[in-house]
């Protein structure tokens, strides 16, 4: 297929780390030419392929490749900022001299500048965060196809398809500054999903399953993408409304990350010195039962949140965020340090593999635990104050009675507070779900209200 060829060619990107350090270094120079007192650049390229199959057929091939770059001056305390995805000498130039003339306009910000140089990174391991994937097109489609036929004949039940989809990306960051920090990355990142419909007379259900790696070699055979992604919309099938109540929740490990998620917004910098954090002052206070303990782990082996150094190059590190149930650390930028009169952490632009110890729990365990209550497998809307800590989402799951799934629910509301959400976690089970960022097993949590009929 000539046209495939032409498009596995056209989709390798150049990754040679040198040449774009040396476009930081030109632009950093300029910055100082033009009067900065000091500057910072971040550059970044990618490419990848992605396609999606439905019922069978080919639905969409695309092929993407991206670069960008941004550059910040600062004249003193005063900053510009301007980006472009053209790369030539001349548009940087042009892009330095925008951020030069926007500084110009800018109020005095005491807290604005570059990180300190005491927190650069100052050795960058190799966190084998690159496994290129040469994958033809042809075999780009056989993959989706496998995936979404595995589930298609997995039961009659299964009548529909939203399709398989496989994706390949790798890319490139660069980042660096006038005190002389110029380093660099690349990463790779690839997935597979399918996502089905079931119908029994006349209820339709729909659910998906997915795998996503660093290295294609780690990824969850097609079939079984199918196969879990079939079983996840037959178990839906015939489910029903429950009375609103009062009563235990435990959330698929899928979905806990989400609680802890918002849980690392409120001891976010931006959030604590705008004071729109539920979690004000939280340092040093007990916000989680004693057992919790959350930490940052950033230089795991082909982690999907790995990274030698933040947003700012400041270094990444092991460190506790929550230990016996204690916050012990913000996260915080340079610039949101500085508002709050202490260090950055490490954090400009988020966590780096946040993880949670866990019980030695299996989710039927806790399921036994808990012996009455709701097991959410998927939530909808966005119903989450960040200032008051109200939670308030739509749900559909299971109903759980005699430690056993009794059946499916729908058309439910779960709502409380996540300070009491919080304080209420029971057990963590050891379901880890190491595809996300934030990696923790399902969460117990005693008391929450539901509302249904």
């Amino acid at each position: 297929m000539t046209n495939a060829t032409n498009i596995d060619k056209a989709r390798s990107v150049n990754l040679n780390a040198d040449n774009y350090k040396n476009i930081i270094d030109d632009l950093l120079k300029e910055s100082k030419a033009m009067g900065a007192s000091s500057a910072e650049a971040g550059l970044s390229v990618g490419s990848g392929l992605s396609t999606t199959v439905r019922m069978g057929k080919v639905e969409t091939i695309e092929h993407n490749q991206d670069k960008g770059l941004s550059i910040t001056v600062y004249f003193d305390h005063k900053k510009g900022s301007a980006s472009t995805t053209d790369l030539s000498p001349q548009a940087c130039k042009d892009a330095v001299a925008a951020a030069c003339r926007v500084a110009k306009y800018t109020a005095e910000d005491d807290c604005s500048g570059l990180a300190d140089k005491t927190l650069l990174a100052k050795n960058i391991p190799d966190l084998d965060l690159y496994f290129n994937w040469d994958l033809h097109i042809d075999d780009a489609i056989s993959l989706a196809q496998e995936c979404e036929e595995a589930a298609l004949s997995f039961d009659p039940k299964i009548k529909n398809s939203e399709g398989g989809s496989l994706s390949t990306q790798q890319g490139l960051r660069i980042y660096g500054n006038t005190d002389n920090f110029i380093e660099a990355y690349p990463t790779t990142r690839h997935s597979l999903s399918c996502s089905v419909i079931a119908q029994e007379n006349d209820q339709m259900q729909r659910d998906y399953w997915y795998s996503v790696a660093r290295d294609s070699n780690d990824l969850e055979p097609s079939k079984n993408i199918g196969i879990i992604a079939a079983e996840n919309a037959i178990n839906r099938l015939n489910a029903r409304k429950i009375p609103t109540c009062q009563s235990p929740v435990i959330f698929k490990s899928h979905l806990a990350s989400g609680i802890f998620s918002s849980f690392i917004s409120a001891i976010s910098g931006g959030s604590l010195y705008r004071k729109t954090s539920f979690l004000l002052d939280s340092l040093d206070e007990q916000v989680f039962p004693k057992n919790i303990h959350i930490y940052e782990q950033p230089h795991i082996k082909k982690g999907l949140g790995s990274a030698p150094f933040d947003g700012e190059g400041v270094a990444t590190q092991q460190r506790d965020i929550v230990l016996d149930g204690t916050v012990k650390s913000y996260i915080l930028s340079s610039y949101s340090a500085r508002k709050l009169g202490m260090t950055s952490t490490g954090n400009a632009g988020g966590v780096h593999n946040l993880k949670i110890d866990t019980s030695n729990l299996s989710l039927d365990d806790m399921i036994k635990k808990m012996g009455k209550g709701l097991l959410v497998t998927e939530l909808m809307g966005q119903g989450i104050n960040r200032v008051t800590g109200h939670y308030s989402r739509g749900a559909t799951g299971f109903w759980i009675e005699n430690g056993e799934i009794q059946f499916p629910v729908e058309e439910i509301t779960i709502a409380g507070n996540l300070k009491e959400m919080y304080q209420g976690i029971v057990d963590i089970g050891n379901d880890i779900d190491l595809r996300q960022n934030i990696q923790t097993g399902s969460i117990l949590i005693d008391n929450i209200t539901i509302a249904g009929e």
